[in-house]
């Protein structure tokens, strides 16, 4: 081995097991908590200050201040985050959307509080706690790697680990202090992250922003070894490090020379983007925090409120309005993640990198420097770099739509990164570059009020993705992804959608940013600062505009008018307590008052009813409800539909007999479908025909929901085939066969509780494409909905109300073929007799339609056919009198 080599290998070696100690941290605290720590490279941060602090500041020994931060501090910060802000997190049930929020959280406010304390300077003079070779740095690494894992497989404490990670409430059930496990596992992580901070602090730009993020590109060994081994973290880490010390070495000449550099020096970057992007994600659950009320609509005080505050600026001059101009171009930005985050519930950490493209072509393009393109006045410039940005939104759109939850959060953040560091860092594309306003707009007064024009217009786009069938749509999916597919939403389509109109509003702000500030800065379109932005947009409400606007005047206004970092660590606080108003302060104060004010609503006396009946007397000829036949409804959880006073649907008490069975009309042939190693359906064969009701039974396991699935679109099987009307559909998903008449409805219900009930039911009808005006109506009607109960918002409502509600969204779609997941699951005996009912009545009326029901009561006075499903194979068919009685005679035995 030359001496380069070896030198070269040494290096990478030391890079390698600063990476791995990250890795390590980060998987320990994933096992033992379910939290990927967005903070870790924070925590590393504050570790280095801390020890610089403690060594240099002070004059401590080393030993002393090493001491003091990595086995006092680092520990117990881990412990105090675990106590005070993910175990609440966990007690409220744990969800991912508020603990990456709070993590995050965490991150930006370690991040404002270092800038607050040590200034937003870098440090050269950390003190070097291990020499600069590499084997001190890996035999450290190996040792913590050895260790953890003698304990995780050796000691009883490795033991409840295990027993946490498999199932926390069982393992508390069984005796396990699950909250002494998570914070061990909090204090293990954090101490790694001080390790790594004080390693590469001597390194590397010591700054509150350089570290934190330098730590976290690292993340993509812990995601390559799927957030639980730890061997492969490990190899991984020092792999990559070699691999990128080594690719030094290489000066290719021309075009090549400056994007192998950009390699040869963020490889970990380009891993983080292949780990992100082509690796399967972990934690697929939902990402963000999902509103439990309808949309209300914003007072009109509120938006003259904001009116007149973004109009005071153009009464100042110099410094001040200088300042004021950074405010409505950040405005837009985060109006982007209003679209993408509040509209679409899809998580991005990556729209820095949008705002900064489009600044970056708004300058190239006025500069005459894009490439194939002339040059272009600045308004122009900043028109043609949105165009030019917004398809760019495919980078997060594409991976989003089969990633959700931290996968997702992941692949957000690594595009972010990769555009910041090998697109902004690069001089080949910033050296050099200046950026004027538009002609006229010169001063900051007149470019001012061009950029509230403007915000206008990004307004009312923002306006007009709410409204409407696409925004309908849009909140259907944010609330109930797999339950808008069954409505027939496009979900695909409608990510995309979502992300590239939040890259042409990202790009229309950072193109006024970067105008406003007359250049184009790097540094303004940080990934850190992504963080910050998307923490500001959560925290102030997701799904409000105002709370935008609110957010850039704050980020703008307090780091402005005080020292930097006061912005970061009050929305850092924020975001921490982002579990107890998971609709932001805006939607806790609404909620606040809208309760004050129910309290307060005086109710008259008999007497003073009797004087209103007297004094207002009921219209001549109002109509008057029609009588229903008792039963002929699903009502709330006591009997009655809390608010609804409307019409009852009118099915008749006695519905006649079902005729003989027409042609089949979606037919299910050799249907196998297998989860690793387990056959969940073994040559499955059904038949459903118009005007027939069949059911499904039989132990759990034995394939129904899977065959459920099958039919409907949401999983292909393995083999066999599907067909409607004699048209294969096997291949197309859920929300084509929806728009083709074949519906769904859920076990665990699916309704979107941000709209209101009509808007629901209205959600089924666009989507399955009714042109009948009164569809919609006639649904309420028929399911008692039409009453008060219409307007309320879907959260909150009993379960029978709601039953109803998701009902009536999939029957105002028009269905030929209508397929039932426990449709019983949560009702009472008299909701259960309305909905045969309805059911029966569905039927007669021509809909196909399929049970898969535990109620074998229900089944005996509704299916028509029953087939018993066992082993993924169906073993007994007939009249439901013949099937369900061999049942019974053979559970008797």
């Amino acid at each position: 081995m030359s001496s380069l080599t070896y030198d070269l290998t040494l290096a990478g070696l030391s890079v390698g097991s600063a990476a791995a100690l990250t890795g390590i941290g980060l998987i320990v605290t994933y096992r033992a908590t379910g939290v990927l720590n967005f903070a870790h490279g924070a925590i590393a941060m504050v570790c280095a200050y801390v020890l610089r602090q403690c060594v240099v500041e002070w004059g401590w020994p080393l030993w002393l201040g090493a001491t003091v931060t990595l086995l006092v501090l680092a520990p117990g910060l881990g412990v105090v985050l675990e106590r005070f802000v993910f175990r609440p997190l966990a007690v409220l049930g744990g969800d991912p959307a508020q603990t990456l929020v709070a993590s995050i959280g965490v991150f930006v406010l370690l991040v404002g509080g270092a800038a607050l304390l040590w200034g937003q300077g870098a440090r050269e003079d950390a003190p070097e706690l291990v020499p600069d070779e590499p084997w001190g740095q890996l035999a450290v690494v190996l040792v913590l790697a050895a260790g953890v894992a003698v304990v995780v497989r050796r000691t009883r404490f490795g033991r409840e680990l295990r027993a946490v990670v498999d199932d926390r409430q069982l393992a508390v059930l069984g005796g396990i202090d699950a909250d002494r496990v998570a914070a061990a596992g909090w204090a293990f992580g954090s101490f790694t992250a001080g390790l790594t901070g004080v390693l590469l602090a001597p390194y590397v730009r010591l700054d509150p922003y350089g570290l934190p993020l330098l730590v976290m590109e690292v993340v993509a060994v812990a995601v390559a070894a799927r957030m639980r081994s730890l061997p492969v973290a490990v190899v991984v880490a020092l792999a990559v490090g070699v691999a990128q010390s080594q690719l030094t070495r290489l000066h290719p000449s021309g075009w090549g020379e400056p994007l192998l550099q950009a390699v040869g020096t963020n490889l970990f970057v380009v891993a983080l983007l292949i780990a992100a992007l082509v690796l399967p994600g972990v934690g697929t659950r939902d990402a963000l925090p999902r509103t439990a009320t309808a949309r209300v609509p914003t007072p009109p005080g509120a938006w003259i409120v904001a009116a007149v505050l973004f109009l005071l600026p153009l009464g100042l001059a110099g410094r001040d309005l200088h300042t004021s101009v950074q405010v409505p171009a950040l405005a837009v930005i985060l109006l982007s993640l209003v679209v993408v985050t509040g509209r679409g519930g899809q998580i991005s950490l990556g729209q820095a990198a949008y705002a900064g493209l489009g600044a970056l072509f708004t300058a190239l393009l006025a500069a005459g420097r894009f490439p194939g393109l002339p040059r272009l006045p600045e308004l122009a410039a900043l028109a043609v770099a949105v165009v030019l940005v917004a398809p760019l939104g495919l980078l997060t759109g594409w991976p989003a739509i089969g990633r959700r939850g931290l996968a997702l959060a992941l692949a957000t953040f690594a595009v972010g990164v990769g555009v910041s560091r090998f697109v902004f860092a690069q001089p080949y594309a910033t050296s050099g570059l200046t950026l004027g306003r538009p002609a006229g707009f010169d001063g900051d007064r007149a470019y001012y009020v061009l950029e509230l024009l403007l915000l206008a217009v990004a307004l009312l786009a923002t306006h007009a993705l709410r409204r409407g069938r696409t925004g309908r749509a849009l909140a259907a999916m944010r609330d109930h992804e797999r339950g808008a597919q069954a409505a027939g939403v496009r979900v695909p389509s409608l990510k995309l959608l979502a992300f590239v109109a939040g890259a042409a509003l990202a790009a229309l702000g950072g193109g006024m940013l970067g105008m406003g500030l007359r250049a184009f800065d790097a540094a303004a379109y940080d990934p850190v600062r992504g963080l910050l932005w998307f923490a500001a947009v959560v925290v102030l409400g997701a799904d409000s505009t105002l709370g935008a606007l609110a957010a850039a005047a704050l980020l703008v206004g307090l780091d402005a008018g005080t020292r930097g970092g006061v912005a970061a660590a009050l929305i850092g606080v924020l975001a921490i307590l982002v579990g107890r108003f998971p609709g932001g302060p805006y939607e806790a104060l609404r909620t606040a008052a809208e309760r004050l004010r129910l309290r307060r609503t005086p109710a008259l006396t008999p007497l003073g009813a009797r004087a209103r009946a007297l004094l207002r007397p009921a219209e001549p000829g109002a109509a008057r409800p029609a009588p229903v036949p008792t039963g002929a409804t699903a009502t709330g959880a006591a009997g009655t539909a809390p608010h609804d006073s409307g019409s009852r649907p009118s099915v008749p008490p006695d519905t006649p007999a079902s005729p003989a069975p027409a042609a089949p009309l979606l037919t299910a042939r050799r249907l196998h479908a297998r989860y690793g190693g387990f056959t969940a359906l073994d040559g499955v064969d059904l038949d459903l025909s118009p005007g027939r009701i069949t059911a499904v039974v039989g132990p759990n396991g034995a394939g129904k929901s899977t065959l459920f699935h099958c039919l409907a679109g949401t999983l292909r099987p393995a083999r066999g085939t599907v067909r409607l009307a004699g048209r294969d559909i096997t291949a197309l998903p859920a929300h084509a066969r929806s728009r083709l008449g074949v519906a769904r409805t859920f076990q665990q219900l699916a309704v979107f509780p941000s709209l209101t009930v009509a808007e629901n039911v209205r959600v089924g009808a666009e989507q399955g494409r009714v042109t009948d005006p009164g569809a919609v109506e006639r649904t309420l009607r028929m399911l008692g909905l039409d009453g008060p109960v219409r307007a309320l918002p879907a959260a909150g409502l009993p379960t029978g109300t709601l039953r109803r509600v998701e009902l009536a969204r999939v029957l105002a779609g028009g269905p030929r073929v209508l397929l039932l997941d426990e449709p019983a699951a949560g009702l009472d005996s008299a909701e259960v007799a309305a909905l045969a009912r309805v059911l029966k009545a569905l039927a007669a009326d021509g809909t196909a339609l399929l049970v898969v029901e535990h109620d074998l009561d229900l089944v005996a006075g509704l299916a028509d056919v029953v087939h018993v499903m066992t082993a993924g194979r169906i073993v007994a068919s007939g009249p439901p009198e013949h099937v369900l009685d061999a049942l019974g005679t053979a559970a008797g035995r």
